[in-house]
């Protein structure tokens, strides 16, 4: 937990966000929480200010993190619209994305009504069906609705 008079270090101003308002906002509080921000890849925030000098720093920091802090806020817009460009792309050709579907094993509906009338455990049914507890409950979500 950051307390006043700690100092914070961070490699690069887009580690805290890739949205200039969230940066904006990690900043004030900073600053209202007297916490000083080291920017490893902004020098001119690794430098101790002379007494009465702080000012200048100040002001040259805010312009270099606002140029900073929108250009993080771009490149995450780029990435997201590449992303999506790829995975549209990918369904055009009829590529299936994501984990293959879960499915039933031959003996589901004999180990589930089992389990239906009290048998045995959800535990042991899982056990009999070898599939793990997400699969299972995912698999009996899609079957009955439960």
């Amino acid at each position: 937990m950051l307390r006043p008079g700690d100092t914070l270090v961070v490699k690069s101003l887009d580690r805290l966000s890739r949205n200039k308002a969230d940066i904006k906002a990690e900043l004030q509080f900073f600053k209202e929480n007297g916490i000083r921000l080291k920017v490893i890849d902004l020098p001119t925030t690794m430098l101790e200010l002379p007494e009465g000098q702080e000012w200048v720093f100040e002001m040259v920091n805010n312009i270099l993190i606002e140029v900073l802090g929108t250009i993080a806020e771009q490149e995450r817009k780029t990435i997201r619209r590449r992303q999506r460009e790829g995975i549209d792309a990918a369904k055009a050709k009829g590529k299936s994305l994501g984990r293959p579907a879960a499915a039933r094993p031959e003996n589901w509906d004999e180990v589930l009504a089992h389990w239906r009338s009290g048998e045995i455990t959800a535990r042991e049914a899982m056990r009999q069906l070898k599939v793990r507890k997400t699969v299972f409950y995912k698999l009996l979500k899609e079957s009955y609705g439960d």
